[in-house]
């Protein structure tokens, strides 16, 4: 089975550890396409900030992965 992995602001994803996601904290746009490029091949799917999917438009639009934006 696949891991989930949250992506964003340290605020709004660190509580996902409590329920066993691979939390990938990253502050700003640098952060956030570096902790993209680091998820790993074992990932079936992807929650990301409003803020994080902003400076990955791209690379969600063209993932295989099972992806979803958190509400702002």
């Amino acid at each position: 089975m696949g891991s989930v992995v949250v992506l964003g602001e340290a605020s709004q994803v660190a509580g996902y550890r409590l329920a066993g996601a691979t939390v990938l904290e990253a502050e700003d746009p640098a952060a956030v396409r570096k902790a993209w490029a680091d998820i790993g091949s074992d990932a079936v799917a992807v929650l990301v900030t409003a803020a994080a999917a902003r400076s990955l438009t791209a690379e969600l639009a063209a993932t295989s992965l099972l992806t979803a934006v958190m509400p702002s």
